[in-house]
């Protein structure tokens, strides 16, 4: 039997249970939750249809000493908390950590809209809570194993980028791209991505060897750098001197190209300019 036709057994109301009105100060959150993030808007679209028209599935809760813990439902739970509800209809079904972790798992994973990450931690719960292989658990949620092993790769990532992906700022895509560089490479490339706007295409060009591309863009800083130094210098030169200046290099390129060696130096002092000419013969 699957987890999801175990866990849809569970979910069936008992004859001997019935809906009841349970306060909501006595309902804490579920510890399993896989959804680290609820949508603000989305709570409270939920809760103005829960405004108008009432709770139209009632939440699934267990007890908890003498308060209960929800199983499924925590968006119609928190919807109702903000509406100030005191009650909410609910099904007390007693189920073990195992049990009650799963019903959690499977809800949120049959919505299909938790983030990649989430996504991923709840495949990687399901595994360990189930004692399934990856094949086995996708073949129960429907899904091919390496479509599971994929998403389950973006847990190989640094915090840092994972929360990049769960924001939806980066793809997952771009995610497995640096899933075997260290974390500070990791950091490094999220960084370039997001000031440079990369692509999956050209992120996998920099993966392939970071070290080369980051030395490459030191280089070219630098001489950017040089080059905005030489231009201040040539710019804080008076008119007039540009003009001899120029005529000198000319001069120079003339003696090059009739075959003369030709050594130049220049400082970059604009206060106190100086050109220095070494002719050999050859």
């Amino acid at each position: 039997m699957s987890i999801f036709s175990s866990l849809r057994h569970h979910e069936e109301i008992p004859k001997d249970k019935q809906i009841q009105d349970i306060e909501l100060s006595k309902i804490k959150a579920n510890r399993f939750q896989p959804r680290h993030n609820f949508s603000e808007d989305s709570i409270r679209e939920l809760a103005s249809t829960l405004d108008k028209e009432g709770l139209l599935q009632p939440i699934i809760i267990r007890e908890l000493g003498d308060n209960y813990e929800i199983v499924a439902g925590e968006r119609r739970y928190r919807a109702a908390k903000s509406l100030g509800w005191k009650t909410i209809p609910a099904i007390v079904n007693n189920m073990g950590n195992e049990q009650a972790a799963s019903l959690a798992l499977v809800e949120n994973l049959q919505r299909e809209d938790l983030n990649p990450i989430d996504e991923a931690q709840a495949y990687d719960n399901l595994l360990k809570l189930n004692k399934l292989t990856q094949t086995d658990l996708a073949q129960q949620i429907g899904k091919s194993q390496s479509y599971v092993a994929n998403k389950m790769r973006l847990l190989k990532l640094s915090p840092k980028v994972q929360s990049y992906i769960a924001s939806g700022q980066i793809s997952p895509r771009h995610g497995r791209c640096l899933v075997n560089l260290n974390e500070q490479d990791q950091g490094r490339v999220l960084d370039e991505i997001l000031a440079n706007n990369l692509n999956v295409q050209e992120t996998e060009k920099i993966v392939k060897d970071v070290p080369a591309y980051f030395a490459n863009k030191a280089k070219k800083e630098k001489d950017r750098e040089k080059q905005e130094k030489k231009s201040h210098v040539v710019n804080r030169i008076p008119k007039d001197l540009k003009v001899q200046i120029n005529t000198i290099k000319h001069a120079v390129k003339l003696a090059k190209e009739s075959g003369i060696k030709v050594k130049v130096k220049e400082n970059n002092d604009p206060d106190d300019y100086t050109i220095t000419i070494e002719l050999k013969r050859k």
